[in-house]
C-alpha cells in the first residue's frame, strides 16, 4: 500500500494565477441555492406599496416570479399577479427607496393612470412562453365600475408592469454581479476554510 501525501493551501497562500482558478472553481457551483430569495422578498414588498399582490404558483407555493439571465436572448423577469389602486402609493415608494428614481417614475405613472381614470382600474398579470422576460407578460385591465377601458389606458398600464419587470431584472443581475464579483468569493472561501493544491485545484 502506498500512502501518497498533497501538500494543500489556503486560499490566501495561493498565488494570483492559482487565486483564479480556485475563483472559478467556486463560481461554477457557489450559487447553487436560492440566493435571489432577498430580491424577490424585496420585490414583494415594492409591489405591495404599489398595489400588486404577486401570486403564489400553484405547485411550489413560491411566488409567481420569473427569470432567467444575464446574457443570453431571451433573459430577462417576469411576474403575475393582481392590481388594484393603492393609496399613497408615490409617496410610501419614495419614503422606502429615496435614491431609486426609476421606481418613483413606475409609482408615478401608475397614480396618473388610476387618477385619469377615477382610481376604478384593477389589472390581472399573467406570464406565459419559454421565455422570462417582460414581454412574456399580458395584462388584462378592466374597471371596478364595468365600464370600457380604452386602448391607451390598457397599454400604458401594461408599460408600467413592464418596466416594473425589467426594474426587479436590474436588481437581480446587480445582486448576482456582487456575488460573482472577486471580493465576495474570496470572502465566501475564506469563511468556509476551502483548501487547494498549489495550482489552485479544489482539495478535500
Amino acid at each position: 500500500m502506498q500512502v501518497i501525501e498533497t501538500q494543500v493551501f489556503s486560499f490566501d497562500e495561493l498565488d494570483d494565477s492559482a487565486k483564479e482558478k480556485a475563483r472559478d472553481w467556486w463560481r461554477q457551483g457557489g450559487l447553487d441555492y436560492k440566493w435571489f430569495d432577498c430580491v424577490y422578498e424585496e420585490f414583494q414588498t415594492i409591489t405591495a406599496m404599489l398595489g400588486v399582490t404577486i401570486t403564489t404558483q400553484r405547485e411550489s407555493k413560491s411566488p409567481a416570479i420569473y427569470f432567467s439571465g444575464f446574457c443570453s436572448q431571451g433573459d430577462g423577469a417576469s411576474f403575475e399577479g393582481v392590481y388594484k389602486y393603492k393609496a399613497g402609493a408615490v409617496a410610501k415608494i419614495k419614503e422606502y427607496a429615496p435614491q431609486d428614481e426609476e421606481l418613483h417614475k413606475i409609482a408615478q405613472q401608475m397614480q396618473d393612470i388610476q387618477c385619469a381614470n377615477f382610481y376604478q382600474l384593477t389589472a390581472r398579470i399573467t406570464q406565459s412562453g419559454q421565455y422570462c422576460h417582460r414581454y412574456t407578460m399580458r395584462v388584462d385591465v378592466s374597471r371596478q365600475d364595468d365600464r370600457d377601458v380604452s386602448g391607451k389606458t390598457q397599454d400604458a398600464l401594461t408599460e408600467c408592469f413592464r418596466d416594473l419587470a425589467h426594474w426587479l431584472y436590474k436588481c437581480l443581475e446587480t445582486e448576482y454581479d456582487y456575488l460573482m464579483s472577486d471580493e465576495q468569493v474570496d470572502e465566501l472561501i475564506r469563511v468556509n476554510e476551502y483548501t487547494f493544491t498549489e495550482a489552485g485545484k479544489r482539495f478535500g
